[in-house]
This record gives structure tokens, sequence and C-alpha cells, in this order.
């Protein structure tokens, strides 16, 4: 009998994505030998440090974040396309993480994005594997349009979410597919958001830093480093916003987030009714925003616990799998 090839079809959901950690944790733990990966958005991210053998420590890299260091990787500029350029944190990934293309690592890899102007989707299967990355994770809006071999890319999620169909074609006979954005935004109106609690000493120590660095920079930087320097009022102003009786409006970004969720999902609904995957994981992740990179830990930790109450499912559909082709 020949070897099963098991694929892992990572999905889309910015910070949500860190459970991709945890889920890739849980297979090993498993024993299951993954042989293809295929990553939408921060599916590619992650899918990429694990093909390159990097997890483990895209993971302290991770669990470590605070909200100031997520900050600090953010290139502001409103002329590139988007609110954040994106080369700083993809070329600090580069830098911690060991440079590499697809075509060299050990384990078949795409990621998938989406061509700006014709809406094709674009599978990215060589090259620099963090530039794919930094292609398919160009959320609209968010993250600036990619140029990536003559083409203007943006986020792969707006066209494969959950990108099964790639995996099929890269080879995989039983694909195990991740979909984070399953549960719609689950925070009620009106209650506060768990990272927007007043700050501590060292939230307001960072961003009196943050204030000293406004100085002398460039005007896009210049202008998002000193709107965050004004703590005490800003999060006194936040937190009175959203813990008073008065039901607010939401921001931009909150609108931003809620209608990206809302179209990737509808998007995943379809695709995977023409094609299922094998084995469909669905972490419980509407609690976090998909721009709370901050909340790894909680993420993750969901990922792997989600990953492991599904074990004997997971096993015995692989099992069967397998008997079917002996």
């Amino acid at each position: 009998m020949r070897d099963v090839h098991i694929a892992l079809a990572l999905g889309s959901g910015a910070a949500r994505g860190w459970a991709h950690i945890g889920v890739i944790k849980a297979l090993n733990e498993m024993g299951i030998k993954v042989s293809i990966i295929g990553g939408t958005s921060i599916g590619s991210l992650v899918g990429a440090g694990y093909a390159s053998g990097r997890l483990g420590e895209i993971e302290e890299w991770v669990r470590g974040m605070n909200r100031w260091q997520v900050f600090n990787l953010l290139d502001f500029g409103l002329s590139h396309g988007g609110l954040v350029v994106g080369e700083k944190v993809f070329n600090h990934a580069r830098e911690q993480f060991g440079a590499i293309n697809i075509e060299d690592l050990p384990i078949i890899y795409g990621a998938v994005a989406t061509d700006l102007y014709s809406g094709r989707e674009i599978w990215l299967r060589n090259g620099d594997v963090y530039d794919a990355a930094r292609a398919s994770c160009a959320m609209p809006g968010l993250l600036a349009p990619a140029r990536y071999d003559e083409r203007w890319l943006v986020d792969g999620g707006l066209v494969n979410p959950v990108p099964i169909s790639l995996t099929r074609a890269l080879g995989a006979d039983f694909v195990i597919a991740v979909h984070l954005n399953s549960q719609l935004n689950t925070r009620t109106a009106g209650k506060s958001p768990r990272n927007m609690s007043p700050p501590s000493e060292e939230d307001k120590a960072a961003l009196d830093v943050q204030e000293e660095r406004v100085k002398g920079e460039d005007p896009d930087q210049g202008f998002f480093k000193h709107f965050l320097s004004q703590s005490q009022n800003y999060f006194d102003g936040v937190k009175q916003k959203f813990s008073g009786p008065e039901e607010k409006s939401p921001g931009v970004f909150g609108v931003m987030a809620g209608g990206i969720d809302i179209m990737q999902e509808r998007i995943t609904k379809a695709r995977m009714a023409g094609d299922p995957a094998d084995v469909l994981i669905q972490p419980k992740l509407g609690h976090i925003g998909i721009l709370e990179f901050e909340r790894g830990d909680e993420a993750i930790d969901i990922g792997y616990e989600t990953t492991i109450r599904m074990r004997e499912l997971i096993e015995s559909e692989i099992e069967l799998f397998e008997s079917r082709l002996s």
C-alpha cells in the first residue's frame, strides 16, 4: 500500500491564525505526518514556519508578544495602499527564522493570494516563502498590496479562505482543514473587549517611550505613534466608551473587521460545499478580534485543545481512509 499524502489547509483569520500553531502541535503529538501545506493569509505564514521546521521558534515569538511589541512591528504608511506597509514584520520573520525558498522546503507548500486587478485566485509556489506569505496576508485597507511576479496581490481570503482546493492540486489524498472564522464575532455591543482594559504600569512606560520616539520621524509614523502615545487620556476614553450605559456605534476598524469576517465565512461555506475537507477543525475564536495579535497565548491554546478533543475522530478517519486503499 502506498503512503497516504496528508495535507493541512490552514485558513485565514488574521490574529486568530495563531491557533494554527496549537492545531499543528496537537497533530504532531498524535504522530500524524503531514506532507503538504496550503495556507491562506495568516495560515500561509504559520504554514511557512511549519514547512521550514521553525514552528517552535515562531510559537515562542508569538507567545512573547504584547500589544506594544506588535505595534513596534508595524510600519505605518497610508501612501502605500494600506494603513500598514507590512515589510517590517515579514523582514523580521525572515531574519528571525531564516530565509528559504518554497522550492527548497522539505514539505510541499503553497500559499493563496488574490490578483488585485483581475480578482483571480493566485497560487504561490516558488520564491521566498516569506514574500509569498506577505502577499497572501495583504488584507485590503490594513496591509498594503504586495508586488509579486509582476502582479499586485492582496489577501487570499478574498477568494479562498480555507485552501482545500490548493492542497488537492498539490497531491493531497487526505485533507485536514482549519477554519478560523466559523464563529462570527461574539462580542456583545456595549461590552468592553478584553484588550481594552486600563493600561498597566508596563504599558504606560512603553507608551512614554513611544512618545519620545515621535520627534524627528516621518509624518506617517509620527502621526500614528503620537496618537497612541496619549496614553492615559486615550485609555480612559476607551474604558468609558465601552463601559457606559449608552450603546456606541462601531469604529472604522470594527466595521472593517466585521465585514471581512462575514465575507470570508460566506465564501468558505460556499467553497467547502463543493470541495469538503476529510476532517474540519473549527476552533471557537469569535471572541478574539482579527487585529488582536497580542492574544497569541490564548489562540494557540484554543487551537491545541480543540484538536486534542477531536483526536479519536481524526485518527479513525485516517485509519478508515487507509483501509480503503489496501
